[in-house]
């Protein structure tokens, strides 16, 4: 009889002991949590640890673009990610030439070794090479391709030439 309480006695003592938390693991540690990243407009990122997320507001009734960003806020527009890479496009005149897009954006032209800076816009890749010259990358239907402007000219005006452009890291469509 004597043993039959000593073991439950030594049960109850183990039952509350984890009960208690005393056999509980310990909490996961904040770099083994899950992250959030944002990437703004410019393509800069941010990461967030989620257990440092109270909640997310978005302001009532406002969408997550602006209003002239229409097109970035269009599920069916390429990613940032898409654009970057080493591209094959056409001149205008039937030849091709390549456009590098880097990560951090700088970007170059084979086209007589020019240097420039990008950045993601309204759903597609603006290019301003150091010449002066444009270059956007826009998704047209299910291709891509390449428009071209004079140092004069902005992005919404007409283009000098359209091309069509290919992503050479990215699979086929």
């Amino acid at each position: 009889m004597r043993r039959i309480a000593g073991v439950a006695g030594l049960a109850l003592m183990f039952c509350l002991a984890v009960d208690n938390g005393f056999a509980a693991p310990p909490p996961a540690s904040k770099s083994a949590q899950a992250t959030i990243v944002i990437v703004f407009k410019d393509g800069h990122r941010q990461s967030f640890n989620l257990a440092d997320i109270a909640r997310v507001e978005f302001p009532a009734g406002a969408a997550a673009a602006t209003a002239g960003d229409t097109a970035s806020s269009n599920h069916l527009s390429p990613s940032r990610a898409r654009f970057r890479g080493k591209w094959q496009v056409g001149d205008g005149s039937g030849n091709d030439f390549y456009i590098m897009l880097k990560e951090n954006g700088d970007a170059y032209r084979s086209l007589r070794s020019v240097h420039g800076k990008w950045a993601y816009v309204n759903g597609e890749a603006q290019v301003t090479w150091d010449d002066g010259a444009k270059d956007a990358i826009r998704k047209v239907g299910s291709i891509y391709e390449k428009f071209a402007y004079s140092a004069s000219k902005s992005f919404t005006d007409e283009p000098d030439n359209v091309a069509n452009a290919r992503n050479l890291a990215a699979p086929s469509i």
